[in-house]
């Protein structure tokens, strides 16, 4: 059994997901926490107030009884459990927006006529203070009855449209549970019934002059209209909180185009979305959305995945190339095969990861959750203190002891402080995923935020990942040949061959349009090169390409002049190949090809750019040391560690923490997975269509160091958000209680009216939640 409230670590049991009813507070979502996370079989559970949802993490006990044990508890505090309909991530975000909705135009509805009772009551009760004339029918120094009975007769529609927070909050008070509602409840009820009996006393006689002046209707019917106005607003900003992931949803199309593999020339066949199957052929037309994952087949075009990744420059696609479900298609028409659908498309895997993260908690969100479960009960207990303290030990009425009594309990209520820091994080971490930043938990989105030292990959990270060939030394060479026919024979043979290099060789010969030509008796040596006989216009012709150790081999010697130019392209970071031509039974060499895996572009602004920011960045790379330090000095990276198996990645790290530094680690997700499970923040690079870096904390869909500085801002401008609000939130409790007991009244100074307590309660919750939306135009400037 465990009651931790966060689930700072993966459990090997799916979590179960429930709608919670009826949380008004972060009282009751502690609430919730605590008794459940108590129960026999529960492992740990995250109650998320902002999207009144609850994820639990059973035990070894049976699941579908632990489920209908919770729905019980949940019930016995006197909210709802309702097991989430379906795991589908945009079934559910559709269920929690019409929910949201028709909230919504509950509220509404039940505020508009309370508004139009509240108004004229406060006209009534306060005009006549205020210098406005009233009819002598209704005027208190004349008809003291009619003044009366009019204002009840107004007050009574309030409480009954208000109803809801005396079924709930005198509920969770005999439950010995108190929440939001209970403050409202009581201090609300206790003006109205003060206010009746001096009604039915003025009605039966007794000083009806009096007992008139003294009612506090306009209190408990403005004070419920104001609480109603203040949630009403803050479920309109809730709902705008989730415009990241309903942008997400939208990018997936309701229907798609199938061909007929039998018959090509038959016309393509609408159908819907969830009709598609993996290996069917789909034809995407020009401008139209990309129904799911899939391989082109035929066509060129280029693919904008801006609204997917954050990159704004559409990615050109030809046969074979990937296609990922949500991106928008040019102007090209491409035939593509489904690889890809429902749940398993990336988009899916993305709004999946969102979901989550949105749901879980920062660790600086325990403060508020541990003070909130604590704070109504002893609110409750200030306001009984400070009436008392007010009825015995002054002078003033008894009026002024409920005045005080109600403002300190409607001024005390904690809805800002639940909602300060769920609130940022959704909106945040919504954002993040807009610019290809998926966060995918609240803890990881706190302490990205705090990384002082940055453990950085060197290949697909700082560099592209994919070696380019930067140019060709000419040696020996036959007489003929030039640059051009030594690289079309040597990617004629490297054709045959899957390594990096080849390819790096086949893609240069393309570029150049040179014509690949057919090889035989091709010898591949793993490690060391490839040779072949390569059939030109003239006739086969003997070719080498590999390292010296390859030519020595073959009995090709390398010259101290070829070896110093080998060692000096080396210390500049690249890859050397020799090249080898055998004609007449004459092997020579003739010539060089340099390869490197080429710094991205943006590295070394970002890399300067992170330690502006206070944070050491430090290279680590199985790659030999000498291209480690090349590649380190263009990026502007100080301290490297080469040489680096997987495991020797994962005890630097370890290393660096114990030298007391939050650690970040940016890897590709695959050969540096024990060095991103290690780091305090894992960021793995999902390139590609590829986002399945399950290793990583945050996974960064675009490719890029930008991708990097774009997680730490985030985090950091997150983080002093949710400060912001949590400053606020407290802050307001802090100096509004005080003010709320009669301090400034009792040294002269004015009381502060519940009505007003009420009003100020209301917009602190809206404040935080408009502060959290100001997230959602984050950038990196």
């Amino acid at each position: 059994m465990n009651t931790n409230t966060a689930p700072d670590t993966d459990t090997s049991a799916c979590p179960m997901r429930f709608d919670i009813g009826g949380m008004h507070c972060a009282a009751c979502s502690s609430r919730i926490e605590r008794v459940v996370g108590r129960m026999e079989g529960v492992e740990k559970i995250s109650v998320n107030l902002a999207a009144a949802s609850a994820e639990v993490w059973p035990g070894k006990s049976d699941a579908a009884e632990l489920q209908q044990q919770i729905m019980e508890r949940v019930a016995t505090l006197g909210f709802t459990a309702t097991p989430a309909v379906s795991d589908d991530a945009a079934l559910q975000f559709e269920e929690n927006r019409a929910r949201a909705a028709a909230d919504i135009h509950a509220r509404l509805r039940r505020l508009l006529p309370m508004a139009a009772f509240a108004v004229p009551l406060l006209v009534i009760s306060m005009g006549h203070m205020l210098g406005l004339p009233l009819p002598l029918a209704l005027d208190p120094h004349h008809s003291p009855n009619t003044f009366m009975l009019a204002q009840l007769l107004l007050t009574l529609p309030v409480v009954w449209l208000g109803r809801h927070f005396y079924v709930d909050g005198i509920t969770a008070l005999l439950r010995k549970a108190p929440a939001m509602d209970s403050l409202v409840a009581v201090g609300t009820g206790a003006a109205f019934l003060f206010s009746l009996g001096n009604t039915l006393l003025g009605l039966a006689g007794s000083e009806p002059m009096t007992r008139a002046m003294n009612l506090y209707y306009e209190s408990c019917a403005v004070l419920l209209t104001m609480i109603e106005l203040g949630q009403f607003l803050e479920a309109v900003a809730k709902r705008r909180a989730g415009d990241a992931m309903g942008a997400l949803m939208s990018l997936t199309p309701e229907n798609a185009l199938r061909l007929n593999a039998d018959d090509p020339a038959a016309a393509p066949e609408q159908i819907a979305l969830d009709q598609v199957r993996v290996g069917d052929h789909l034809l995407l037309r020009p401008g139209g959305r990309v129904p799911v994952d899939g391989v082109v087949l035929t066509g060129k075009s280029a693919v904008d995945l801006s609204l997917l990744t954050g990159e704004s420059i559409p990615v050109a696609v030809a046969p074979g190339d990937k296609l990922a479900a949500g991106s928008v298609n040019g102007e090209g028409s491409l035939t593509f095969m489904a690889e890809a659908v429902g749940g398993n498309t990336r988009l899916a895997r993305i709004i999946r990861l969102v979901r989550e993260a949105q749901g879980s908690k920062a660790p600086i969100a325990r403060l508020a959750d541990r003070v909130s479960f604590y704070f109504v009960p002893a609110v409750m207990g200030i306001a009984v203190a400070a009436g008392l303290a007010w009825l015995v030990f002054s002078a003033e009425p008894v009026t002024t002891a409920l005045t005080i009594f109600v403002a300190v309990l409607v001024m005390a209520c904690p809805c800002a402080m639940g909602l300060a820091t769920p609130m940022s994080i959704m909106v945040g971490t919504g954002r993040g995923a807009q610019l290809g930043v998926l966060i995918k938990n609240g803890a990881a989105l706190e302490q990205a935020g705090h990384i002082s030292v940055l453990a950085v990959d060197k290949t697909g990270t700082l560099t592209t990942g994919k070696p380019v060939l930067t140019g060709i030394t000419l040696l020996e060479c036959p007489a003929g040949m030039d640059e051009n026919t030594l690289l079309g024979m040597a990617a004629s043979l490297e054709a045959r061959s899957e390594h990096p290099l080849a390819h790096a060789l086949v893609g240069a010969a393309r570029a150049r349009s040179l014509a690949l030509l057919p090889v035989e008796e091709v010898v591949v040596a793993p490690g060391m090169g490839i040779s072949g006989q390569v059939v030109a216009q003239g006739g086969p012709v003997g070719i080498a390409v590999g390292n010296p150790a390859f030519m020595a081999e073959r009995g090709i010697e390398v010259s101290a002049e070829t070896q110093a130019a080998l060692a000096q392209l080396a210390e500049a970071g690249q890859t050397p190949l020799l090249l080898a031509v055998e004609q007449q039974g004459r092997a020579r060499l003739a010539g060089i090809l340099a390869l490197a895996d080429a710094l991205r572009p943006e590295s070394a602004s970002v890399v300067s750019r992170l330690r502006a920011m206070g944070v050491r960045v430090v290279m680590l790379t199985g790659d030999n040391e000498r291209t480690a330090k090349a590649v380190a000095r263009q990026a502007g990276v100080d301290e490297i560690a080469a040489g680096l198996l997987p495991a020797d990645k994962a005890a630097y790290v370890r290393r660096l923490q114990g030298e007391g530094h939050m650690v970040g680690m940016v890897g590709d997700g695959i050969n540096d997975a024990p060095a991103l499970a290690a780091a305090h923040v894992g960021m793995a690079v999902g390139t590609g269509v590829d986002v399945s870096a399950e290793a990583g904390d945050i996974v960064l869909m675009r490719d890029g160091m930008e991708a990097v500085l774009t997680a730490l801002a985030l985090s950091r401008a997150t983080m002093r958000n949710i400060r912001q609000n949590l400053f606020w939130a407290f802050g307001y409790n802090v100096l509004g209680l005080p003010v709320a007991a009669g301090l400034l009244h009792a040294f002269g100074g004015p009381m502060l009216s519940p009505m007003l307590a009420g009003t100020a309660m209301a917009l602190s919750s809206v404040s935080v939640v408009t502060n959290a939306l100001r997230l959602r135009f984050f950038s990196i400037k």
